[in-house]
């Protein structure tokens, strides 16, 4: 997403100003302090915010995602109302052939799985940690990186302009998901040695999927942090600091960085549901997270073999996946959408 020549805060405004001869609410309000008719202006941020404020599908999805936030930080909680852990089997409840014995019971209120009997409703509440723990972390990780690198490309130019955008060419035409396949057990037998313990195990593949996400995920938003820098290097106000003897970091963290907001946010809303589904992709492929560890991907592979029989325990985690991730999206695209001048919504 880019906001044309001008740069993100100056195309804002021009919307501002065309909203409020439009005769909307405006992008000026009366001011506090100012007695009767002061106006104040609103920034570029200010706008955007409105505009996402007033979008009624991305407020739905924004409580969603905040109602999953809170299931994950209360997992504890909520297991702990039912009385049952993510972690612990229940053998006596398999019958001979292998399924539960039962759908749900006060005890059990999504029903157990197949084979170890885990709870279901415990093993989802505390499944979303780790989804959110990779897919945060990688997309702030793969956000910091790219905009640094698209920084020192956009405006050095010359050789590490040369050197930067040959690295994205390449990191862009590998394929990620055969290489996050392919690292991640090579990776973690590597870190972890021949007799590592389950915890030593799950912590480990956690960092190496955080790692396979970030170095393959940097490069789409270096692209686009180095084409507006590109475009804004030109512009009067970092001619202008640059003629008052600023310093580069100045220009680039003061000058050039604010007008980024944009591209920073989109790039972060918009990794945050990709990461979620590659990691659930690659503990659903077994190169993820494994058992005992309560995971979504993990606990929808366990679930096929019981599909038929029992269908909770595979559409819980499935359908939650299902709801995070497409709120999530649209909550991206309505953040896009509400920071582009060019949109109408």
């Amino acid at each position: 997403m880019t906001a044309g020549p001008g740069g993100v805060n100056e195309t804002l405004q021009e919307v501002a100003a065309t909203e409020s001869a439009a005769g909307s609410k405006g992008s000026l309000t009366e001011g506090k302090g100012g007695g009767k008719g002061g106006l104040q202006g609103r920034s570029p941020m200010q706008i955007a915010l409105t505009r996402l404020r007033r979008d009624k599908v991305a407020m739905v999805c924004l409580g969603v995602v905040l109602l999953f936030v809170l299931i994950a930080i209360f997992a504890p909680v909520l297991a702990g109302i039912e009385g049952q852990s993510p972690t612990t089997p229940h053998y006596d409840l398999i019958g001979g052939d292998n399924l539960p014995t039962f759908y749900t019971n006060a005890d059990h209120w999504l029903g157990v799985t197949a084979g170890t009997g885990y709870d279901v409703f415990a093993r989802f509440v505390y499944g979303i940690r780790p989804s959110f723990l990779i897919a945060i972390s990688a997309a702030i990780l793969t956000t910091i990186i790219g905009v640094v690198l698209g920084l020192l490309s956009g405006f050095f130019g010359g050789l590490w302009d040369t050197v930067i955008g040959w690295l994205v060419d390449f990191v862009l035409s590998l394929p990620v998901l055969l290489f996050a396949i392919a690292l991640v057990p090579v990776l973690s037998q590597w870190f972890i040695g021949n007799e590592p313990t389950q915890s030593q195990t799950q912590v480990v593949r956690v960092v190496v999927m955080m790692i396979v996400l970030v170095g393959f995920g940097w490069a789409s938003t270096c692209r686009l942090v180095r084409g507006e820098v590109l475009a804004m290097r030109q512009r009067e106000f970092v001619q202008a600091a640059r003629a008052l003897g600023s310093p580069t970091p100045r220009l680039l963290f003061k000058e050039i960085l604010p007008n980024l907001t944009s591209i920073i946010l989109v790039s972060i809303t918009t990794a945050i549901p990709a990461y979620i589904g590659i990691e659930a992709g690659l503990s659903y492929l077994g190169v993820g997270l494994t058992a005992p560890t309560a995971d979504w991907g993990l606990d929808i592979s366990l679930a096929q073999q019981q599909m038929q029989n029992f269908a909770l325990p595979l559409l819980v985690p499935l359908l939650g996946l299902l709801i995070l991730v497409l709120c999530l999206s649209l909550l991206g695209d309505a953040v896009s959408d509400a920071f582009n001048p060019n949109t109408r919504r």
